[in-house]
């Protein structure tokens, strides 16, 4: 039977006070369906609906009531015939408000398509875009509430019935545009990798986003040679220090490593990087001219922006190439276009969670490619911190305050 709330929900509707009855149902990717229906005390036309976004329904702001939203989520137990597993239920992350801190709660399993894994999940990744999703500030909108989380390490229990490519006791990592930061998770056959023998849990959780979107970025869109010069902004941060891996390991580029201390610059020489610069102790134009004795950089990868970004890009050598990943200090900065033209640079782009609808093949390769890398000890993945579930909150403050190095991760064991 799926659980129905009535609550006397007090707003103002064309000065019209309205009862509204709710139906909340979990899905298996850790969001809810949310509906009402709306019962006004008059039948005045002038009364507006009560809006939902989509399947998952409790939109920031405009179709949500917070006091209501805490009430149901309160509630010991959820459940839904159609979509939960009786008696199975798991622990899950979840963002009820936006800009609030998460909480924990327990959930009801949802039943399996045919193309769909469940997944004990070992390790999660935390990542600046969860971050962004939790304060509403990401490209990609969720309905609340959600379980956040994007990528995840962990061992296959239960396949669908037309799930071909994975079994029962599989290590396998997997990647979902969110619902991964809880004890398990379900996710398209499609989705998952085998872990090769020889890497552990905690290092494959750190690679899907982190060293996906770099070797993406260094291989597929800036074509990296052996031999070039290679500028890593964030240099100790997740992706960064990602990048400075596989450009001096697996690429055997000449990196120039920039980062905010001198003790993230001391660990991206130790991953591999030939050089370093703390950029706020200095240009960081100027010291890239010095170190290629005043030809410029052949590529950069910026995770920061701003003037960080615009500092790099004055930093390019003739037919050099910079790739944006991110905006970590807030500014999105403008390319000045007759600079383009003058040195005939490029400045592009990877949002490497877009090549998995654009291009599968692209995502999935670079995906292998990290798994391989790892197995053969080419690249090291750098755990900076590791966080219990009930941690969930230190381990984002510990991303948004610039205190982590490397990949920070949650162990839901």
């Amino acid at each position: 039977m799926l659980l129905l709330a009535s609550v006397r929900h007090k707003r103002v509707l064309t000065k019209l006070d309205v009862s509204a009855t709710y139906s909340i149902k979990s899905d298996r990717n850790g969001h809810f369906t949310f509906s009402s229906r709306l019962l006004p005390l008059s039948q005045n036309p002038s009364v507006l609906p009560f809006r939902s976004c989509q399947p998952g329904v409790i939109n920031s702001g405009r179709c949500r009531s917070s006091a209501s939203v805490k009430e149901l989520l309160g509630l010991a137990s959820w459940r839904n015939d159609g979509l939960a597993q009786s008696g199975r239920n798991y622990r899950a992350v979840l963002c009820t408000e936006l800009t609030k801190p998460l909480i924990i709660r327990n959930l009801p399993a949802p039943s399996l398509q045919p193309h769909e894994v469940r997944v004990g999940v070992h390790y999660c990744g935390v990542n600046f875009a969860d971050i962004l999703a939790c304060k509403g500030l990401y490209q990609e909108k969720h309905c609340l509430p959600f379980t956040p989380g994007m990528e995840f390490s962990g061992t296959v229990v239960e396949t669908g019935a037309n799930v071909s490519t994975v079994r029962e006791g599989d290590r396998v990592i997997g990647v979902n545009g969110m619902g991964a930061m809880a004890e398990e998770c379900v996710a398209d056959q499609k989705m998952l990798w085998p872990i090769p023998e020889g890497v552990s849990y905690e290092e494959a959780a750190a690679l899907p986003v982190s060293y996906g979107t770099a070797i993406l970025a260094l291989e597929h869109r800036a074509r990296t040679q052996p031999g070039e010069t290679v500028l890593v902004t964030a240099a100790a941060g997740a992706t960064g220090l990602a990048a400075v891996d596989v450009a001096a390991n697996v690429l055997k580029a000449k990196v120039i490593a920039a980062a905010g201390s001198d003790h993230k610059c001391n660990l991206a020489l130790q991953k591999g990087a030939a050089h370093s610069v703390n950029y706020t102790q200095g240009s960081l134009k100027e010291e890239a001219r010095k170190l290629t004795e005043n030809r410029g950089v052949n590529v950069i990868l910026d995770a920061v922006g701003g003037d960080v970004f615009k500092a790099a890009l004055h930093s390019l050598a003739w037919e050099g190439r910079i790739v944006v990943v991110g905006f970590a200090g807030g500014a999105i900065p403008s390319v000045p276009a007759n600079l383009l033209l003058l040195k005939n640079v490029s400045a592009l782009g990877v949002f490497w969670g877009r090549y998995r609808e654009e291009d599968f093949p692209v995502f999935s390769s670079s995906l292998s490619s990290a798994l391989w890398y790892c197995q053969e000890r080419r690249i090291r993945p750098h755990v900076g911190a590791v966080f219990k579930l009930e941690e969930v909150n230190e381990a984002f403050s510990r991303v948004t305050q610039r205190k982590s190095t490397g990949k920070v991760i949650i162990s839901t064991k």
